[in-house]
């Protein structure tokens, strides 16, 4: 399935049609350059929360945490202890996942330890090399590459709980180290290819597209 027209008559890729929520996101955010920790964390930590769920779960919770994680900010959430997490099981704007959370704040303790700048670099170091054709259609599109594998495995060497190959693509694809748009989706365009945004800043549906899961 290639990309599809909506109301607008704009093409864009089949997943961003499901939901107004989607289609902002799809427009504004997928496959655009992420930089900084805090930010790269949130993403993570999202990508995570999201395991076995629909995005669409947790993109309409996304401002509840951000509330209550404290705006995702490392050295906020590495100060949390056992009263937090006992607050976030009980917060209902978040998905209530015990393993979820402590993976969260266990995280967060780990990277409060490293030098600024660093999660950036890990998680960019790993932009597959330029040149990779534009997907023609869903088919073309993968869920877990070897770059991915080596991110999970990277994070995982260094501390960081709750990621695997699947998850670590997930988190290129949000955070543009790779551009998966659809050959003639209408934002392939203004998402940055995954190498020029390295040197300028340096649930899935199944049958409509890669984002959601």
């Amino acid at each position: 399935m290639t990309a599809l027209a909506g109301a607008d008559g704009a093409l864009r890729c089949p997943w961003a049609l499901a939901t107004e929520d989607y289609t902002a996101y799809h427009d504004t955010e997928w496959g655009r350059a992420v930089h900084g920790d805090d930010a790269l964390y949130e993403r993570l930590c999202l990508e995570a929360f999201q395991s076995g769920l629909s995005w669409l779960t947790i993109l309409r919770r996304r401002e509840g945490f951000r509330a209550a994680f404290a705006n995702f900010e490392i050295a906020a959430v590495a100060a949390f202890d056992h009263r937090d997490a006992e607050r976030l099981l009980a917060d209902e704007r978040i998905i209530r996942n015990r393993a979820k959370i402590d993976a969260t704040l266990a995280n967060a303790r780990v990277l409060a330890g490293w030098e600024p700048g660093e999660l950036d670099t890990l998680v960019w170091s790993h932009a597959p090399e330029p040149g990779r054709p534009a997907p023609a259609s869903i088919a073309d599109v993968p869920a877990v590459t070897p770059e991915s594998t080596a991110l999970a495995k990277a994070l995982k060497k260094a501390g960081i709980r709750f990621v695997g190959p699947t998850t670590a693509y997930a988190l290129m694809q949000a955070c543009g180290l790779v551009n998966d748009h659809l050959a003639d989706c209408t934002a392939r365009t203004p998402a940055a290819p995954a190498a020029q945004a390295a040197q300028a800043g340096a649930g899935r549906v199944p049958a409509e597209g890669q984002r959601p899961r």
